[in-house]
């Protein structure tokens, strides 16, 4: 009697029930598919802003790709809220103060005169902001200090008081104090 050859006692793997070993391999050729998958969207996300920017076409900002804000509308700088010389009077004719809530910019100039007889130095640094200018500051954030320190520290344009003329920041640090220690 002759041995059968191995060809013939090891049947096809088609014809075989399959064994721990095929699940194995089926996970394996998964893995390598899906890791080939990641690959390729990576590859194609790092190329977007050069194939964009080839276009002629603006690539995507963080908003964009966040969804956090809309279009800004308005201006940045001095028109859009920008202090140019860092601190303003609540009397000064710039953007910045004059569209203020009219009832905050009056409380802002009673505080600054009284904060004034006491011999203290009282400065707005920061008032009405467009839209534009508060996106600006936002995008600003989330390049410098990252997304999750940006949304804790600066408003979007939807959410923030200064769009709306019903914020002032306050200086320097002793006017700051005063108007805490001394404000209604």
């Amino acid at each position: 009697m002759s041995t059968p050859s191995t060809q013939e006692r090891i049947p096809p793997a088609h014809a075989r029930a399959p064994g721990p070993r095929d699940g194995t391999r089926g996970r394996r050729r998964l893995t390598v598919i899906l890791l080939m998958a990641v690959a390729i969207l990576l590859a194609a996300a790092a190329a977007y802003p050069l194939i964009e920017r080839a276009a002629g076409r603006a690539p995507l900002t963080a908003d964009d790709v966040l969804g956090s804000s809309p279009e800004p509308s308005g201006s940045t700088g001095e028109a859009g809220g920008d202090i140019p010389a860092g601190a303003a009077g609540p009397n000064d004719d710039i953007p910045a103060i004059t569209r203020l809530d009219p009832a905050l910019r009056a409380a802002v100039r009673h505080a600054a005169d009284d904060a004034h007889a006491a011999g203290i130095d009282l400065w707005i640094t920061s008032g009405w902001r467009s839209p534009a200018y508060q996106q600006s500051l936002y995008d600003e954030a989330i390049r410098t200090k990252g997304l999750a320190e940006a949304r804790r520290t600066v408003a979007t344009p939807e959410t923030s008081q200064h769009v709306s003329g019903n914020a002032v920041d306050i200086g320097p640090t002793e006017g700051a104090y005063w108007l805490i220690q001394h404000g209604t």
